[in-house]
């Protein structure tokens, strides 16, 4: 059948539906799930009484539960959504039964026959009926086409929607089309220069749209909205969550007057975009100069124990996004060569984040600056308290000093600190943090002794 040449002779064609004219005013908002809500202003010339609307430009993933039609005088009596697309193979699954024609060219002589047939079967290949004799429709080399009396129903061209409404009275009436589509998405990309020397980073945003939807939108207002939505399930636990995402060192409290909808921000693209159907497109989100940022070396542990080998210490680098809320997002991160030259250092994720932030893009490990933590000893004071002694050696192979901030999950919050060789700083409830100096080409021992509450 796929050879097959089909020809489509409507022998009637009456319906009370008519189609909708092109959208006047088109926007969409995309979610972070796969998702976006699509608002379709329209002006249609609509007779008095009961008729049917069509849409056919309506996204071919839509979700026709969540369908709404508003106009004023207008009342919704029905709605469909048709998605049996028309194709010669769903045309001959409906013919099965009914009586077509088929029609064959003589190679040689360009003489062409027709015969009427019954469709008996399409199961793995099509059985026909001709008179007396049952025969199977194949490729035979013989040049045939097949004529159908009409096109069903059901079946249409593209997906389409079908709405039924009562008009208390006819003529020009403005309509809203509204509707949840899949298919479309967005993530937000980031590209930051550091400059080590200078202590800051140039930092610019890209959103990056996904049109799988089915359908194309033209010249649309397009707004974004950062955020997780309670849609069940993504397949994740929140501890592999966080395990993809950098870290926050400290939440800030916005200040730039970013547009939000409910909890969630909402960013607006600041022209009207086109996305074709199975398109990606990136769009400019922002660009700051001059950040203040920092390299950070740094070693966590969650809880007290002895490691037998060291660990390579985590670089991280530091800056804060005063001016602008960053939607979640992939942070790539470039360095400056000795010759000046731009070289990609690594990536991290991060969560959405207010303005005002502290950030933390971890972009790898370093080679030559480590830690090795001992536990010296563990006394249990009570049925829920313990104190832990620890010792942790830290090495810098460099030919600088480098400080690297060491951080000790695993206290309650009651937890606190009975000695310690260098000052420590709670860094949240369960945290402490120790920034400790480490000489070039040498090492430095931290020492500290914890009741770890409880």
């Amino acid at each position: 059948m796929r050879r097959l040449a089909v020809g489509f002779f409507v022998l009637s064609a009456t319906s009370a539906a008519f189609a909708a004219d092109p959208p006047q005013k088109l926007s969409i908002t995309v979610y972070n799930d796969n998702l976006a809500l699509v608002q379709d202003e329209r002006r249609l010339d609509v007779p008095a009484g009961r008729t049917r609307i069509e849409f056919k430009d309506v996204s071919a993933s839509i979700k026709p539960e969540t369908v709404a039609l508003s106009g004023a005088g207008l009342s919704v009596v029905e709605q469909n959504f048709d998605y049996d697309l028309l194709t010669p193979a769903k045309m001959m699954e409906k013919a099965v039964g009914h009586e077509i024609e088929i029609v064959r060219t003589n190679p040689g002589t360009g003489a062409q026959t027709t015969e009427k047939a019954t469709v008996l079967s399409v199961n793995d290949g099509v059985v026909l009926r001709i008179g007396n004799r049952i025969e199977v429709l194949r490729d035979d080399g013989i040049p045939t086409r097949v004529i159908f009396g009409s096109i069903p129903e059901n079946l249409r061209a593209q997906p389409t929607l079908s709405v039924t409404v009562n008009a208390a009275t006819g003529g020009p009436h403005d309509l809203t089309l509204s509707y949840l589509t899949n298919g479309l998405s967005w993530k937000a990309d980031y590209v930051a220069l550091f400059d080590e020397k200078q202590s800051t980073l140039k930092l610019q945003g890209w959103v990056t749209l996904t049109n799988n939807s089915g359908t194309s939108y033209k010249d649309v207002k397009t707004q974004l909205v950062a955020g997780d939505l309670n849609i069940p399930d993504d397949g994740m636990n929140e501890w592999q969550r966080q395990q993809r995402r950098g870290s926050v060192r400290g939440a800030g409290t916005g200040g730039d007057n970013q547009a939000s909808v409910a909890d969630y921000y909402l960013y607006t693209l600041p022209e009207r975009v086109t996305i074709a159907e199975a398109q990606t497109k990136q769009v400019g989100l922002l660009d700051l100069q001059g950040v203040e940022a920092k390299k950070v070396y740094e070693y966590r542990a969650a809880m007290f124990a002895s490691e037998q080998e060291p660990s390579h210490a985590d670089v991280d680098i530091d800056f804060s996004n005063k001016g602008k809320a960053l939607p979640a997002g992939t942070i790539r991160v470039y360095l400056r060569d000795e010759a000046g030259e731009p070289k990609f250092a690594g990536e991290n994720a991060v969560d959405h984040t207010p303005a005002g932030s502290e950030l933390s893009v971890k972009i790898g490990e370093a080679f030559d600056v480590t830690a090795q933590p001992t536990l010296v000893s563990s006394e249990k004071i009570s049925r829920s308290r313990t104190r832990y002694q620890m010792s942790y050696l830290l090495r810098n192979a460099k030919g600088a000093p480098v400080t690297l901030e060491l951080r000790q999950g695993g206290l309650w919050r009651d937890g606190k600190v009975e000695n310690e060789s260098l000052p420590s700083r709670r860094i949240d409830a369960n945290t402490l943090g120790w920034s400790v100096p480490v000489p070039a080409n040498g090492e430095t021992t931290l020492t500290f002794t914890v009741d770890s509450g409880g």
